[in-house]
C-alpha cells in the first residue's frame, strides 16, 4: 500500500492538488455542494493510478479540489462501498490520500435510513457515534502499524469541536439537526423488519451502507472528523414501505440545501 500510496499522491500533486486543507466525502444524491466550489482540478476515479472505480449508477466518481469558503479542499464526488465489491482497505484508500496532499479536517456526507422513530424523511442527523456491522475493520491488514498505531482508540471518533459548530450553526439558520448514532451495515440489500427492529434494539437512530470504515480510518491517521446523515427514509418496522431507490435520491436531493449550508458555514468558520 505505501508505493501506492505515494505514486497516487505524486500523480495529484502533479495534477494540481496542492495542500489542501479540508477532505470532503460526498454520499448519494449529495453533489450540489460541488456548485459552491471554485472548481481549480477534476479529474474522473477512473483516471486517478491505483484507485478503485465508483460503479453505482447515482455516484459521480470525480476528485475536485478547489476553494470552499476561503479555504482549499479536496472532494470526493461518490464514494467506495464495500458492497462493491471492494475490500475495505480499498474503500478507505481514498481517506489516506487525502491525508497525504495535506488535509488538516475531513468531513463526511451520506444518505441513511431512519431507525429513531421521531426522526423523519428529510432530515439531517449529526454522527454523535456509530456501531461497525460490516464484519471487518479497514485496520485488518499486514503491516498496519507502518501507517498509524495498531489498536486505535475509538472512545470517541467524531471531533466534539467540530460537532459543536455544526449544532450552533443549525440552530442559527434554523436547520433540525438532530445527534445520534449510525449503524453501518453491508449491504446493498435494504433491511428486513426483524433487522430493523434489532438496528433500534441496540441503539441505533439511523443506519447505512458507508462513512464507518472512513471513520476507522481517519482516526487511525489521527485526522478530526465529522459527519452528517441526510435521512432519506423511514426504517419502522411496523409500517414498512417497499424501498424506492428513486424516492430516497429525491429526498437527498431535496434536503440538500441544508447540508450544503451546514458545510459552507463550518468551513468558513476554520481559522
Amino acid at each position: 500500500m505505501k508505493e501506492d500510496l505515494a505514486i497516487t499522491t505524486e500523480y495529484l500533486k502533479e495534477k494540481g492538488f496542492d495542500q489542501p486543507e479540508i477532505g470532503i466525502i460526498l454520499g448519494t444524491g449529495l453533489g450540489k455542494l460541488v456548485e459552491q466550489i471554485d472548481i481549480e482540478k477534476e479529474i474522473s476515479y477512473n483516471h486517478i493510478p491505483h484507485f478503485p472505480t465508483a460503479t453505482v449508477e447515482f455516484h459521480q466518481g470525480k476528485f475536485i479540489y478547489g476553494e470552499l469558503g476561503g479555504k482549499k479542499v479536496v472532494v470526493m464526488q461518490g464514494r467506495f462501498h464495500f458492497y462493491e465489491g471492494y475490500s475495505l482497505q480499498d474503500v478507505t484508500f481514498p481517506v489516506r490520500i487525502m491525508k497525504e496532499l495535506g488535509i488538516q479536517k475531513l468531513l463526511v456526507s451520506n444518505a441513511a435510513g431512519a431507525i429513531n422513530k421521531t426522526y423523519k424523511k428529510g432530515d439531517l442527523m449529526l454522527i454523535d457515534d456509530h456501531i461497525n456491522l460490516q464484519g471487518g475493520s479497514p485496520l485488518a491488514f499486514k503491516g498496519v502499524s507502518q501507517f498509524g498505531e495498531r489498536f486505535v482508540d475509538m472512545s470517541a471518533p467524531y471531533d466534539a469541536e467540530m460537532n459543536a459548530k455544526f449544532k450552533a450553526i443549525a440552530k442559527e439558520n434554523n436547520i433540525t439537526l438532530h445527534e445520534g448514532i449510525y449503524a453501518s451495515v453491508v449491504g446493498p440489500q435494504l433491511e428486513t423488519r426483524a433487522e430493523y427492529r434489532y438496528l433500534g434494539i441496540i441503539g441505533a437512530d439511523a443506519v447505512g451502507m458507508s462513512t464507518v470504515p472512513e471513520i476507522i480510518v481517519a482516526n487511525h491517521l489521527k485526522l478530526p472528523v465529522s459527519a452528517i446523515s441526510v435521512l432519506t427514509d423511514e426504517c419502522d418496522p411496523d409500517n414498512l414501505q417497499a424501498v424506492n431507490v428513486e424516492e430516497i435520491i429525491a429526498i437527498a436531493n431535496q434536503a440538500e440545501p441544508k447540508l450544503v449550508k451546514l458545510f459552507s458555514e463550518l468551513i468558513k468558520s476554520f481559522e
